[in-house]
C-alpha cells in the first residue's frame, strides 16, 4: 500500500519506510544477503537459490529495485544484480536513527482480554 499524503511526513520518514517495506519478507532478505556475499549475479542464479517461483523472485526483485537497494544492470542476454551500495549506507543510516532514538519513558503495559 503506497502511502496516499506524503505532506506531513519527512523525506527520511518516506524513504524509511519504504525500505522496510522492502524489507518484510524473508525472500527479499535471502536475496539481499546472497548479493552481499558476492559481487554481481544474474538472475537465474539467484532463483537457483531460492525455494519460490522464477516469476515469485523477479517480484521480490522488483520491489528491492523500486525501493532502491538493488540495482540490475543489462548484459546481453541477462541483467546482472547488485546491491546499491550508496543507498545500502543510507538506509543502515536511517535505521540506526530510528532505532536509536531516545525513548522518554519505558513502561510495561499489561495487555488483558
Amino acid at each position: 500500500m503506497a502511502i496516499q499524503n506524503t505532506e506531513n511526513y519527512t523525506e527520511d520518514e518516506i524513504r524509511l519506510g519504504r525500505i522496510a517495506k522492502a524489507l518484510g519478507h524473508p525472500a527479499r532478505i535471502a536475496i539481499l544477503r546472497h548479493l552481499a556475499s558476492i559481487n554481481t549475479c544474474c538472475f537465474s542464479e539467484i532463483s537457483e537459490e531460492l525455494p519460490i517461483a522464477a516469476s515469485t523472485v523477479s517480484q521480490h526483485l522488483s520491489e528491492l529495485k523500486d525501493a532502491g537497494l538493488i540495482q540490475g544492470s543489462i548484459e546481453s542476454p541477462k541483467v546482472k544484480y547488485c546491491i546499491n551500495i550508496d543507498n545500502w549506507n543510507l538506509a543502515k543510516k536511517l535505521f540506526g536513527e530510528f532505532l536509536n532514538m531516545r525513548i522518554e519513558k519505558s513502561t510495561t503495559i499489561s495487555m488483558k482480554n
